[in-house]
């Protein structure tokens, strides 16, 4: 199994309980799809954008650790994308 970094932009306006669903379900979609997740989950908190997304101007970031198979990453990818909360995300492949 190969190793993963998902890192998750929310947006700012949720609230602590809504963060915490979109990330549950986040960790729900690794397990789905053959992965599993590496606790804990790093919360970084609101920060600042370089410049404006979608109208907005900050954002909460996390960062995920998982593993999982090749098509892991990809099919996270396609759930992910369709979050309404969702801001951005990046997944990386972890170095051995």
């Amino acid at each position: 199994m190969n190793k993963y970094e998902l890192c998750v932009v929310l947006n700012a306006k949720l609230e602590d309980e809504q963060r915490n669903a979109e990330i549950e379900k986040i960790k729900a979609y690794v397990s789905r799809f053959g992965g599993a997740v590496e606790e804990p989950v790093e919360e970084w908190g609101k920060r600042k954008f370089a410049y404006i997304i979608k109208h907005m101007s900050e954002g909460y970031y996390y960062f995920i650790k998982f593993s999982g198979e090749k098509k892991t990453p990809g099919e996270l990818e396609n759930s992910v994308r369709i979050m309404e909360n969702v801001v951005r995300f990046l997944i990386v492949k972890q170095d051995a």
